[in-house]
């Protein structure tokens, strides 16, 4: 767990999200420190996907905010997406460029981002994603996968302070998805804070520092690890269960308990 101490680069203040009156994030308080890599979990139609659109000044709130570095994404957007990557689930990428044109033209958004020298760090990006024989060749011709890596080396190269991931280990191999997870651990390192949304719950038990749970576009709990398994009410089970236990999907759990008992006893059950 990182120092308490450290200066927050994201936090959110009763950030609320509403369509056509259904609410869809209601309320929603967060607070990320430098060097932080944060979990942010729930189940389908939680509130995630909307939560991050508004922390990425895609989506305007219909209440509270979210700052970035003391700044408010509403009134200094342009100062607030300087420092913020975003990796998306479901990257748009333009087809008809090369994978060396697409980095270039993310280069050209971001001039003062790495000092100018987005291009050279890519390097290292598209080396490690097994990408370098592919820089020349039109997206068009990319596996998901390999779309998935061209725009992680696209944000990675540009070494921002704040670093927002959905879902980021979809389409990728098992050799990429490691890679993908020392580099977070390594940024982290660095000083820079990972954001990060997945259904995954290895992936989040492995890799993050804290974890909150969004049920209903409310915020269920957030905590470490050991703090989730006390809410829980029991420190011996992983993720997946404590998750199961404070989203309420107790009927699932039964499920599963009946699974896992022999067929003799649940046919005795029954009787």
């Amino acid at each position: 767990m990182k120092k308490s101490n450290m200066t927050d680069i994201l936090r959110t203040e009763n950030l609320c999200k509403s369509f056509a009156g259904f609410e869809a994030v209601i309320d929603v308080n967060i607070s990320l420190k430098k060097g932080e890599i944060y979990g942010f979990l729930g189940p389908n139609g939680a509130g995630k996907t909307t939560t991050i659109k508004m922390l990425v000044g895609l989506l305007r709130p219909t209440g509270g905010e979210v700052k970035i570095n003391g700044r408010r994404m509403v009134s200094e957007p342009l100062e607030c997406k300087k420092v913020t990557g975003y990796i998306p689930d479901r990257p748009f990428l333009y087809e008809k460029l090369t994978g060396e044109e697409y980095l270039r033209f993310i280069q050209s958004l971001y001039p003062e981002a790495a000092a100018g020298r987005g291009l050279e760090n890519a390097d290292q990006y598209l080396t490690l994603f097994d990408l370098q024989d592919w820089r020349h060749h039109l997206i068009e011709g990319y596996s998901h996968g390999m779309r998935q890596k061209l725009i992680m080396t696209s944000i990675l190269m540009l070494d921002q302070q704040l670093i927002v991931v959905d879902e980021p280990m979809v389409g990728l191999d098992p050799k990429s998805a490691r890679v993908v997870k020392e580099l977070f651990r390594q940024k982290a390192r660095d000083g820079k804070t990972i954001f990060l949304s997945t259904h995954s719950m290895e992936i989040a038990e492995e890799l993050c520092d804290r974890i909150t749970i969004i049920v209903g576009g409310r915020i269920r709990a957030t905590g470490t690890m050991k703090e989730l398994r006390t809410m829980a009410g029991n420190d011996k089970e992983h993720l997946e269960d404590v998750f199961l236990q404070l989203t309420g999907a107790f009927e699932l759990q039964e499920v599963i308990r009946a699974l896992r008992e022999p067929v003799s006893k649940v046919a005795e059950a029954e009787d």
